[in-house]
């Protein structure tokens, strides 16, 4: 029996996670130092996952399948494409950087002069922060490794309770209503996070209930070949239906408008690395999903949804992007941005073309780089000044010049500015929907307009002008903060002018969805010579 390693890299973590929530309560420092070894330990798991796979082999490699509940025919079947192997590594990537990002996120407040006992330190302990950002690294590493419709919808569902009590437990500190107001947001923005997505989950329960009445079966592959057979009885009628179930929940954690609003409370009121492990990572599973089971499971209900789900896709860039330019708070600004990012993912899949599924694929991938450093160093600068209203900055890059150099290197990479590596992923994107629905293509540059106007005035709002006295005495980036940012613009640059290497990953996996769905590239139309 070969290594398994899929298994491999969620298992790590997950022990991870009760190594560290083990460790005891006056050792912060070791329980830190274990979760970055355990998502270090993944991240090594991943990178020869990666190296293992071969972009021209089987559609889904590094197989597993075992016994599980046999009653009900479910199994615990794992596979990757070249979709959820980039995805992987990509999580895997980012973790250890949320954990060093957060390294004091969860140390107590200087009221209680940091001892284990102090008042605060039961509801915000060290051990507990970092074991649960470890157990939803497991879980997403799982949800994208996972060919069981079953096995899925579990991991989708158990996901949601870590990053609730990330939110509601470990919330941002910097408040401007104080600590009272603050727990209150907090606790708002964790329960509109949950009760959204819970919504979605158990509407997708309904579905995948009906998908196993009618297919027979939760494996992914054998749907597939009983499809691809003919011997998949499924009506028009209910496989539109069971669409419309899977998509609505991941629609939500996607998200997409008008079902986007938990989105903004929750990364206005997590740390910065949490909210990047909302946005860079959990989201992620909702866009994956889209190409893995409703494109794969239901491709002729896809073909039918297509043109409302593009309309939705384009409300979703140009919102997003118009309430980001209206922000006044750092970490919502990039929350509406991310919404309109996602817009674009969503556009990019529904186009069904291999230009538009690739940049969607590439999308998500570049924009959790990208996010992750612009979000990042705002979470440092709002550390410093314990505030995240843009007007209480000023002037920061004549006190803190590496800081505001990397701020402005993460905002261009937000609005994909050539040469870095989301612009190659919004002009694949942006071709591809343009090729077959030009007049949603044209519309959607207008979210690359908007996209422009919110991050330069961003920057010009925090970074020039006179020095804000509250920021006259602001620190530069520490060594810890360097080790953060650095690695991630190094990638945001390499990819930007070289992405050949996922596209060899991505490409085929995006082949075989076409297939799917029996979608060919639109050939140019080319006037004859006179």
């Amino acid at each position: 029996m070969s290594f398994p390693l899929l298994t491999a890299t969620a298992a790590v973590p997950a022990i991870g996670a009760i190594v560290t929530a083990a460790v005891p309560a006056a050792r912060r420092t070791a329980a830190k130092w274990v979760a970055l070894t355990f998502s270090l330990a993944t991240l090594v798991l991943a990178v020869i996952a990666l190296v293992r796979f071969e972009p021209g082999g089987d559609r889904y490699q590094l197989t597993e399948s075992h016994a599980w509940i046999s009653d009900f025919g479910v199994r615990y079947e794992l596979g990757v494409d070249g979709i959820g192997v980039s995805l992987l590594a990509l999580t895997a990537l980012l973790i250890p950087f949320v954990i060093l990002a957060g390294w004091h996120d969860a140390d107590p407040p200087v009221s209680d002069g940091g001892s284990a006992g102090g008042k605060n330190s039961r509801w915000r302990p060290t051990q507990g922060f970092f074991a649960l950002i470890l157990m939803v690294e497991a879980m997403v590493i799982l949800s994208f490794e996972a060919t069981d419709v079953f096995l899925f919808y579990i991991l989708f569902e158990a996901m949601l309770i870590p990053v609730y009590f990330l939110i509601g437990g470990f919330g941002d500190r910097a408040h401007a209503g104080g600590d009272e107001a603050g727990a209150t947001q907090r606790s708002y923005a964790a329960v509109k996070f949950l009760l959204y997505n819970l919504a979605g989950g158990l509407i997708m329960l309904a579905a995948v209930i009906g998908l196993f009445v009618s297919a027979g079966t939760f494996s992914l592959t054998e749907i597939a070949e009983a499809r691809a057979n003919g011997t998949l009885d499924m009506s028009t009628g209910m496989e539109r239906w069971l669409f419309l179930g899977f998509f609505f929940a991941f629609a939500v954690k996607a998200p997409l408008w008008p079902v986007h609003t938990w989105l903004p409370n929750a990364m206005g009121e997590a740390t910065a690395p949490v909210a990047v492990l909302i946005t860079a990572v959990v989201d992620k599973v909702g866009t994956f999903a889209m190409l893995r089971f409703c494109l794969q499971l239901f491709p002729e209900a896809s073909k039918w949804a297509t043109p409302v789900v593009l309309v939705l896709a384009l409300i979703s860039i140009v919102y997003g992007a118009l309430l980001a330019v209206g922000q006044r708070d750092i970490k919502r600004l990039i929350a509406y941005a991310s919404i309109s990012h996602f817009g674009f993912i969503i556009m990019g899949i529904f186009a069904m073309t291999s230009q538009g599924q690739s940049g969607a694929t590439l999308y998500m991938i570049n924009h959790g780089i990208s996010t992750a450093a612009l979000l990042l160093v705002a979470g440092f600068l709002i550390s410093r000044r314990g505030s995240r209203l843009i007007s209480d900055y000023g002037g920061v890059q004549k006190v803190a010049p590496v800081l505001a150099g990397t701020f402005l290197i993460g905002g261009l990479a937000t609005l994909s500015l050539p040469g870095l590596a989301p612009f190659v992923s919004e002009f694949l994107v942006l071709v591809g929907t343009f090729s077959v629905y030009p007049v949603i293509g044209i519309i959607a540059t207008v979210g690359i307009v908007l996209a422009a106007l919110y991050v330069l005035v961003l920057y010009q709002r925090t970074m020039t002008g006179p020095v804000n006295e509250s920021v006259r005495h602001m620190p530069d980036l520490k060594l810890r903060e360097l080790a953060v940012v650095t690695p991630l613009i190094a990638l945001l640059l390499f990819l930007g002018v070289y992405p050949k290497p996922l596209t060899d990953i991505v490409n085929p996996a995006v082949e075989h969805t076409m297939s799917d769905v029996q979608k060919t590239d639109p050939k140019p139309e080319v006037e004859a010579a006179p």
